[in-house]
């Protein structure tokens, strides 16, 4: 499955309300080390398909998520599971950094 699109919109449907973890990546098109990490991210969403759902914030469209989860550097990188925060990641790390939260 491809990364989705995260917004206030569908936040809680398809974070908080999912029945397996989410891997959220906090981000910017300006910030170079968020796009160091993206293609991280979206190797992560492909072979996980089924098993977690990788989303992606835009902190310049979506700043009220941002503000809401204390979002100060970016990339970050939060772990959901059952509507909680568990884990999180600031700052471009490996693969295996990234799955280690799951």
């Amino acid at each position: 499955m491809a990364e989705i699109k995260l917004t206030t919109d569908n936040f809680e449907e398809e974070v908080l309300g999912s029945p397996i973890p989410v891997l959220v990546d906090f981000w910017a098109s300006w910030c170079g080390p968020c796009r160091m990490l993206a293609p991280v991210v979206e190797e992560i969403a492909k072979e996980m398909d089924g098993k977690i759902k990788v989303g992606k914030v835009n902190v310049d469209e979506e700043e009220e998520l941002a503000m809401r989860f204390g979002i100060m550097s970016i990339p970050t990188v939060m772990v959901f599971k059952n509507g909680e925060v568990t884990n999180t990641s600031v700052g471009v790390c490996p693969k295996e950094e990234l799955l280690a939260l799951l």
